[in-house]
């Protein structure tokens, strides 16, 4: 989890730094701890809960939703194919099962007969397919569905170019309750990717009614999941979610109300939470310290990696692999998580984050996670540095060195880029370091054009798949930006997107993936920084929420306020 593209948000988040967090990481800035324990009532045992954002819903239109505020509602006030419930497996949604073609290239979903929308019209097949087609159109303008589909769905990059029709996007409805999706070519995440927004149906009748009117307020929506969104209007400072009585699994669903409202300043919140008005806040690093001793303070992990890009076409010093190695050794990542952060966030060795992606069964490793396999990468030693150092310098045939620092000017990045910049200047002798700080704009703009040296970003998961991470640096990539090429990489993510992405060939695409990273490592393409943890202060009276790593931030279906 904002954003221009989500990967686009994803590249904010590293821009503003700490005024994190956009698309697909959180401007849910109220988290709870993976326990799920959290929140309170308005009354004993009273299913209501009380919670605040730092901003107002972005939308409420699954076509054009792009940032984490935006799925968060949408995951709890629809409902697509799958959900996720723990440990972010999929549970059934609107489809009760599928068959997947011998090949993997044809996903047969059988769907539930008794979902409907709160209109009462039935959830179909055709609903889906209308979605699924409205948000690939041109014509409609969404960043994430051609984004999402492009390579996945067949026809879906066509039809987003406009070279196809859009009825030509691989989805039909074989029946009312039988959905066909044709893909462009064997997706293993496939069955993750059904429980992301960007696939929650669309009522036709109801959207093409309402025209442009569609998603502006309640009055304008209508929903099939577990909640209802109450008095809100896309001005709205102030909202509820109500339980949706017309969802086809309300039996299971015990919260009745939650009331939003729209706090800014971290602070304000936490008085607010002093005083029992809210039931869960989350603390910025000013707070930490005065509430980390609190019965209620709990922190969580996001699978969000911040680490500095660097460009190995811009500066001749830049493409050469030990001068990289000794600005990838060159800083103390724990002392920043500790004392800039101080937010629980953890120093970063690696790029595929932890609690992430276990390895699937057959692998040598099963059971366990990349991260327990490949372990620390890169890690903080300035003597290592400085041997890097010397013979990159050796290498040049330079005695020093002058590189820029692109950053956000926001004061938080100010921040973290001064102490890298005094880290690298510090410990890497005739290391000059120009800081320059531009606003995010600015920055995304000489991203796209490669004109920087070194820059903090970040990136998060769009689905549960190692990929999502490891394709950033592909040779061309298009978030790649920064020169790094690698035919052995290549080829190893290429296999595993294609002759390995077939059924049965699990174990060895996740084997292409552990190689691949360790390549990444040895070629010391980026420097890692940290893993992203949130601090928040959560009533224990809440019980059964579930936190995910991608789409919606809490899933609320199974919670439920009990005794402390």
């Amino acid at each position: 989890m904002n954003n221009n593209l989500k990967k686009i948000v994803w590249m904010m988040i590293g821009i503003v730094f700490l005024a994190v967090i956009t698309a697909c990481s959180g401007e849910d800035d109220n988290q709870t701890s993976g326990s799920g324990d959290e929140s309170s009532t308005d009354g004993a045992n009273e299913q209501v809960l009380n919670l605040s954002k730092k901003d107002r819903i972005t939308t409420m239109d699954s076509s054009m939703a792009t940032d984490e505020l935006s799925f968060q509602f949408l995951g709890a006030t629809m409902e697509g194919l799958y959900r996720l419930g723990e440990n972010a497996k999929t549970v059934e949604g609107i489809a009760k099962d599928h068959e997947e073609s011998e090949d993997g290239m044809v996903w047969t979903f059988h769907l539930r007969e008794d979902a409907k929308w709160s209109n009462g019209d039935p959830v179909t097949a055709e609903d889906f397919v209308y979605a699924w087609q409205r948000t690939v159109d041109p014509n409609t303008g969404s960043e994430y569905g051609p984004y999402m589909m492009k390579g996945v769905i067949k026809n879906a990059e066509e039809v987003s170019k406009g070279e196809k029709a859009v009825d030509e996007l691989g989805v039909t409805a074989k029946d009312d309750h039988t959905l066909v999706v044709e893909l462009a070519k064997p997706v293993p995440y496939f069955e993750s990717l059904m429980t992301f927004g960007t696939f929650l149906p669309l009522n036709k009748s109801f959207v093409e009614e309402q025209g442009d009117d569609y998603a502006q307020s309640t009055d304008n929506l209508v929903f099939n999941g577990p909640f209802k969104l109450k008095d809100w209007e896309s001005t709205s400072d102030s909202w509820e979610m109500v339980k949706n009585e017309d969802y086809w699994d309300a039996d299971t669903v015990e919260i009745e109300k939650m009331n939003y409202t729209v706090v800014k300043d971290p602070q304000t919140a936490v008085d607010l939470y002093d005083t029992g008005e809210l039931d869960r806040v989350q603390l910025n690093s000013d707070l930490v310290d005065n509430y980390s001793t609190n019965e209620d303070y709990t922190t969580r992990s996001k699978p969000v990696v911040y680490y500095l890009k660097l460009n190995q076409t811009r500066n001749e010093a830049l493409a050469n692999t030990n001068i990289r190695a000794a600005i990838s050794r060159a800083f103390n990542k724990q002392a920043l998580a500790d004392e800039l952060l101080n937010d629980g966030s953890i120093p970063a060795n690696w790029l595929i984050p932890n609690d992430f992606a276990p390895l699937p069964e057959g692998t040598e490793h099963d059971g366990e996670e990349i991260r327990d396999v490949n372990g620390e990468l890169v890690e903080y030693d300035i003597e290592k540095a400085q041997e890097y150092w010397k013979k990159g310098l050796e290498e040049l045939g330079k005695d020093s060195i002058e590189l820029e620092f692109l950053g956000g000017d926001g004061e938080n990045a100010k921040t973290m880029q001064e102490y890298l910049v005094n880290q690298l200047e510090t410990n890497l002798e005739g290391l000059t370091v120009d800081l320059k700080q531009v606003p995010g704009k600015q920055k995304l703009e000489l991203d796209s054009k490669m004109d920087y040296d070194i820059q903090l970003s970040a990136w998060g998961p769009d689905y549960m798949d190692p990929y999502s991470f490891l394709s950033l640096m592909e040779t061309d990539g298009e978030y790649n930006k920064m020169g790094y090429s690698n035919k052995e990489y290549d080829q190893l993510l290429t296999e595993a997107q294609n002759e390995l992405a077939k059924p049965g060939k699990a174990a060895e695409r996740y084997n292409n993936f552990i190689e691949a990273e360790k390549i990444l490592f040895e070629d010391a393409a980026i420097a890692p920084l940290y893993q992203e943890y949130v601090s928040l202060l959560a009533s224990p009276k809440l019980k059964g929420v579930i936190t995910n790593p991608i789409g919606p931030t809490y899933e609320y279906k199974w919670a439920s306020v009990g005794e402390e």
